[in-house]
Order: structure tokens, then C-alpha cells, then sequence
């Protein structure tokens, strides 16, 4: 992204405002045991909604959520880059086929085109118990304003886990440039006065290194999957810095991970554990949190 001195002097103020008010990244905690809400708790509600986001204060939880890019350089709440069939429908209104989902590029479209989706009324063949509704993916800015609306009238405090979809093969593609990209999602999260409640996660070690230099107030976490499991000092040494937060795939998570981690000061918050059994054997190992599909577990752990 070609910034003007102007903008890039008003960027450099944000990020020091940023790292002033944060002060310590761990100066305010998220819970003791951080629950989260996997896409706003997509097991219950369409993903990635106002509506599912707003569920998941009603369940106490942290707001779990993905982003995107359209074409228009606006920052849209979506894990996927594209219209993914399994839910969505056309803005007609018909089904599509997972070619044809795949071939509806979010960042092909400006974000008044994307509204004209729906994504929360087909049944979704993954989460049978989902409440159905007519609603879109939404904008960035516009969920945050609806989130902390509704969280003032519950007397809750929101906290935020931001996932940026990127990797090398998506540069250009589903945004224009990775610094872009970040910057964007960033000076939203700041304008919006919620970079002290809000942790940044990406499997993109690229995005993270991003965040970590350019922004150092906010958490960052490392997310990683199932394949190519290292120790608690390979996973440091691929990031390059210790991040805030260390989130494996759920089967990935041991003690001595756990411990390890620990002792680096680094929390553990796995993904994504659904069931009442799983969740639990990974808290009684003693890490910091869960992202689940199904918020409403949390209230049968221990």
C-alpha cells in the first residue's frame, strides 16, 4: 500500500497510541480461562455474523472471527475468501455448486455486490443444530459497532480474536498486498478504540511479524495445525519472537506443551475442541482457553 507522509505519520501515531495504551500486553487479561467463540460459535449461529458475534456475549465469550478484503479495499468478516456453497446462497437467491462458490471471489467484488449474499439461511450440512436467518457477512467496522452496542446494554466487556487470512500464495489475489491488507484491518481495530481487548492470530507467520513490528501494544497469536509438530522452541524459532498466545490444533496440545509454553510466558488457547470431554481434558491440562464451535459447553466445564 502507497501511503502519503501525512498518512504515514497518522499510522506511526496509531501504533505508538496503541502501544501506550496497551502499556503491558498483558496489563488487561482476558479470563482466567478465556472462552471463546469459534466464527462467533458457528455451531449455533451462521458464522461470522453480527448475529453470531452478539450470541457469543450472551454466552460470556470471546469474539472469535476472520477476515477478508473485497474489492473496494474494505475489510469484510469472512473466513472464506469466497462464497462457500455448504451456506451461502446467490443474491437470487439460488445454490450454488462448490465450483461456483469457489469462482465468487470476495476480493473480485465491492462489498455492496458481497451484501447481496446470504449467509445464514441454507441449512449447513456441518451444524444441524445452526439457527437459520437472512443475514450477510458483514463489515469490520460495522460488526464492532454493533457488538459494542449491544455489549453496553448486557454490562459486558467485549475481547477480540482477530484471525488475518493471508499466506505468500494469496498475495495479490484476495487483497492486494499483505502490508495493505494488515494495515487496513489494523486501523480499523485502533479507530475503533477496542487494540488493548483484542488479540491478533494468523497461521501466516508473515502477518504476525507485521503486528509484532508494527503494532508491539497488541497480543498476537500463533496459530498452527496438526502437521509438522515441533517443540515449544521450534514453534518460537519458525515466528522469530515469542508471540502472546500459542494456538495448536486441539489433538496437537500436551502438558509438557502446555508446561512449556508456560514457561516461555506464553499462553495456550487450542482450537477447536467440541465436546464437553475434550474441553475439559485440555483445561484440566491447564491451558489458558478453547475456541469452539459450541459456546454453550462452557457452562457443563468444570
Amino acid at each position: 500500500m502507497k501511503l502519503s507522509i501525512c498518512q504515514t505519520f497518522l499510522l506511526l501515531i496509531s501504533s505508538i497510541i496503541v502501544s501506550c495504551s496497551a502499556g503491558n500486553k498483558h496489563k488487561e487479561k482476558f479470563a482466567s480461562f478465556d472462552k471463546q467463540a469459534h466464527r462467533g460459535g458457528r455451531g449455533l449461529m451462521p458464522e461470522n455474523t453480527i448475529a453470531s458475534e452478539k450470541n457469543a456475549i450472551n454466552y460470556d465469550c470471546t469474539l472469535e472471527m476472520d477476515l477478508q478484503m473485497s474489492k473496494d479495499k474494505k475489510i469484510v468478516v469472512s473466513h472464506d475468501a469466497y462464497f462457500n456453497s455448504d451456506f451461502c446462497l446467490t443474491p437470487e437467491g439460488d445454490t450454488m455448486t462448490k465450483e461456483d462458490g469457489y469462482s465468487r471471489l470476495i476480493y473480485a467484488m465491492p462489498y455492496d455486490s458481497v451484501a447481496k449474499y446470504d449467509a445464514g439461511i441454507k441449512p449447513h450440512p456441518g451444524f444441524t443444530r445452526q439457527e437459520k436467518m437472512h443475514i450477510v457477512k458483514p463489515l469490520l467496522s460495522v460488526l464492532i459497532d454493533s457488538v459494542e452496542m449491544y455489549a453496553k446494554e448486557k454490562n459486558h466487556i467485549n475481547h477480540y480474536n482477530i484471525e488475518l487470512k493471508s499466506s505468500p500464495k494469496s498475495d495479490g489475489k484476495t487483497y492486494p498486498s499483505l502490508e495493505e491488507y494488515v494495515d487496513s484491518a489494523m486501523k480499523i481495530i485502533i479507530d475503533k478504540g477496542i487494540a488493548p481487548r483484542t488479540m491478533i492470530q494468523s497461521f501466516d507467520i508473515r502477518a504476525l511479524k507485521l503486528v509484532h513490528e508494527k503494532y508491539p501494544g497488541v497480543k498476537t497469536s500463533f496459530l498452527v495445525g496438526k502437521s509438522g509438530v515441533k517443540t515449544v522452541e521450534g514453534y518460537i524459532d519458525e515466528l522469530g519472537f515469542k508471540p502472546d498466545i500459542f494456538s495448536p490444533e486441539f489433538s496437537v496440545v500436551t502438558q509438557n506443551l502446555v508446561k512449556g509454553f508456560h514457561k516461555q510466558d506464553v499462553l495456550v488457547i487450542p482450537w477447536t475442541p467440541n465436546t464437553v470431554e475434550d474441553i475439559q481434558r485440555l483445561k484440566d491440562m491447564g491451558v489458558d482457553g478453547v475456541i469452539t464451535d459450541y459456546p454453550d459447553l462452557f457452562a457443563q466445564i468444570k
